[in-house]
């Protein structure tokens, strides 16, 4: 990645990893490392092949820095995921939590309403009752009444056969 690439990043307010100021320094470290294993008898090109290797090289640390960035891209991405899956889960529950207050209300309310009409319906069961009552009072009365009506028309047909007796001539 070119100096160039990672001033435009900058701006993205991302934290920047120093790199190393030239090539010579690390070849000349690296040549230094060389020389040190061609003192002991060993090749130092077989050392870079076995790993073994102290200080990373120019590119190595460039490939690090990429990884670092690409780290950091996939972690502010999972960050602004995260971000959106709470949005959406506080708006959710936002919606449940009004819903479930406009459901409250709405019970509330048919509560009340069958309230009213049942009190009304036990108000008019009552006065329903009461009147069964008095009608069962004033039916007792009605036997006593209607006995006194058989023998008032026993009375009445005695009179009129006696009166049709009387106006009959023989």
């Amino acid at each position: 990645m070119s100096s160039e690439s990672s001033e435009t990043r900058g701006s993205e307010s991302k934290p920047q990893v120093p790199e190393p100021q030239s090539n010579q320094q690390t070849t000349r470290h690296s040549n230094s490392d060389a020389s040190k294993f061609e003192e002991e008898g060993k090749d130092s090109s077989d050392s870079k092949w076995r790993g073994e290797s102290k200080t990373p090289s120019f590119s190595e640390g460039k490939e690090i820095l990429k990884a670092i960035e690409v780290a950091e891209r996939d972690s502010a991405a999972i960050a602004q995921s995260f971000t959106s899956l709470f949005a959406s889960l506080r708006l959710a529950l936002s919606q449940v939590s009004s819903t479930s207050v406009d459901h409250m209300s709405c019970f509330s309310d048919a509560a009340g309403h069958l309230q009213e009409s049942a009190l009304d319906a036990a108000t008019k069961g009552n006065r329903y009752i009461n009147s069964c009552l008095r009608l069962n009072e004033e039916v007792k009365g009605i036997d006593n009444l209607a006995s006194q009506l058989k023998v008032l028309r026993r009375n009445v047909d005695a009179l009129d056969s006696a009166v049709n007796g009387m106006v009959r001539f023989p």
